[in-house]
């Protein structure tokens, strides 16, 4: 599963990012619901990544909320990439949540106009059975998001089983895409689901490529109160 968690805040309507904005920056309005809420969606998955995921300012109550859903749904190993950070006040990053153990992780700062970006990798199996599982989100510029994919190509490119997988803010068909089919191995999602706005979806943003792996299943699901759509794949 990928699931871009918008720090735990609640968005059902465009106008709630005016009138709701100070949720972005206070711990109230129902985050610790919202978290309880995305656990129980998480517990019956093997593997779920994260975007925007607060290590722990002032608008989560200083605790870092990939530790707090990790605990939640009882996942044993979590790791956390923060990428962004405003003083104290709020924090934003990827995270992994894994009932495997990975044998490594890797994070990556991706290059853009403005900082605050990343990928973080993680490997699980080894010798025949290895695989790397990345979590990213991507600029919403397209010419920053254009570098940052050449990166990922780049960094990608001989890998053979392979599961990318994040809020790219922009359909899998856009033209800055292309550089990761070219170059790697991964494909793009075959009827991938609508899932932003969460409460309207019409623009599928958020995508699980895939390499080296059996598809099976591909849906999106309600994330509590984020203005995203989780997405969840199943694997052979």
């Amino acid at each position: 599963m990928s699931c871009n968690i918008q720090a735990g805040s609640s968005t059902r309507a465009y106008r709630d990012y005016l009138t709701r904005s100070w949720s972005h920056v206070l711990p109230s309005g129902g985050k610790r619901a919202n978290l309880d809420a995305l656990a129980t969606l998480f517990a019956p998955f093997d593997v779920v990544g994260l975007q925007e995921s607060d290590p722990g300012s002032l608008r989560s109550g200083f605790d870092r909320q990939s530790d707090t859903l990790a605990e939640s749904a009882r996942f044993p190993f979590v790791s956390h990439q923060s990428n962004r950070r405003i003083g104290r006040i709020a924090g934003s990053g990827n995270a992994l949540l894994s009932r495997l153990e990975p044998v490594e992780l890797l994070d990556y700062a991706l290059p853009g106009r403005v900082a605050g970006r990343g990928v973080l990798i993680a490997q699980f199996g080894e010798d025949a059975l290895a695989w790397r599982l990345a979590i990213t989100h991507l600029s919403l510029g397209v010419r920053s998001r254009r570098v940052q994919l050449g990166f990922l190509a780049d960094l990608f490119a001989d890998d053979r089983r392979l599961v990318l997988m994040g809020d790219f803010n922009c359909p899998a068909d856009a033209p800055e895409m292309r550089v990761l089919y070219q170059r790697t191995r991964l494909a793009e999602p075959v009827n991938g689901p609508p899932s932003f706005p969460s409460w309207a979806p019409e623009r599928a943003l958020d995508h699980i490529l895939v390499t080296g792996f059996e598809v099976g299943e591909y849906q999106a699901l309600a994330a509590a109160g984020s203005d995203h759509l989780a997405i969840a794949i199943e694997l052979h």
